[in-house]
């Protein structure tokens, strides 16, 4: 089979699009493209529906192979769809909860490396919260106060968000698109995908996005944890966003 399309790569704001069923299994399918996030980086795949004739099935996960076909975990299924075509619906609250707070990280990153050198070692992302990792050479907890009025400013300002691809060469040649140290972002068909802020930062990212960094209101770090002399892991959450679960409060 060859590789699924990824929609969202393109339109990580399509909610709804249709696919052809090219195989299934007895608990996943795969199609020839997909709205579904598939994952990475920290943030989690999407979930939803998909449709196929007059049967609606949720959509609980995907799985990547290694011969990059999305498997969409789904139960039950049927030997007769393959060839058929599906409806996808991404859930709408769930995609916009992860994605504003993997936009806020954005901001975190950016500003922690530009000011005070940290470079991410690891990421995490929820509905409710997301904590970030760094490698912060100086870092205390009082700093935090500094990172959130930054960043709070920055939401302010009502920059747009949108995404690009360079190829290989092309980002080779810029070592600014880069926020970790030890691994390198995916290249995909001989491309990287980058997601800038516009007038503020640009880096490689495969994950969603908001539209606006006005979407993503204040944002406050709740908490600090040592993971090592110098690997510090903050949590972050957005005050008006969801706050229910999160283990920030525990």
């Amino acid at each position: 089979m060859n590789p699924t399309k990824r929609l969202y790569w393109d339109d990580d704001h399509l909610l709804i699009a249709d696919g052809v069923v090219v195989d299934v299994r007895h608990d996943s399918l795969a199609l020839d493209q997909t709205c579904f996030y598939s994952g990475g980086g920290g943030q989690p795949p999407d979930h939803g529906t998909l449709s196929v004739e007059n049967t609606t099935v949720n959509v609980s996960g995907i799985n990547a192979d290694s011969d990059g076909v999305l498997w969409h975990g789904c139960n039950p299924t049927c030997a007769s769809w393959i060839g058929k075509t599906a409806v996808m619906r991404v859930e709408q609250a769930r995609r916009l909860a992860l994605s504003r707070h993997h936009t806020v990280l954005h901001l975190v990153n950016t500003i922690a490396l530009r000011d005070y050198g940290a470079w991410i070692t690891g990421a995490q992302i929820d509905v409710d919260y997301a904590r970030i990792d760094f490698k912060w050479e100086g870092f205390s907890p009082s700093l935090c106060a500094d990172v959130e009025t930054k960043v709070n400013q920055e939401v302010e300002t009502n920059r747009p968000i949108c995404s690009y691809w360079l190829t290989e060469q092309e980002f080779a040649a810029r070592p600014d698109l880069l926020r970790t140290l030890e691994r390198r972002p995916p290249v995909f068909n001989g491309r990287v995908r980058v997601v800038e802020i516009s007038g503020f930062d640009a880096q490689a990212c495969g994950g969603t996005h908001v539209a606006s960094i006005a979407q993503l209101g204040r944002m406050s770090i709740q908490r600090t944890e040592n993971k090592g002399r110098v690997n510090k892991r903050l949590y972050v959450r957005l005050v008006d966003g969801h706050p229910s679960k999160s283990p920030v409060e525990q």
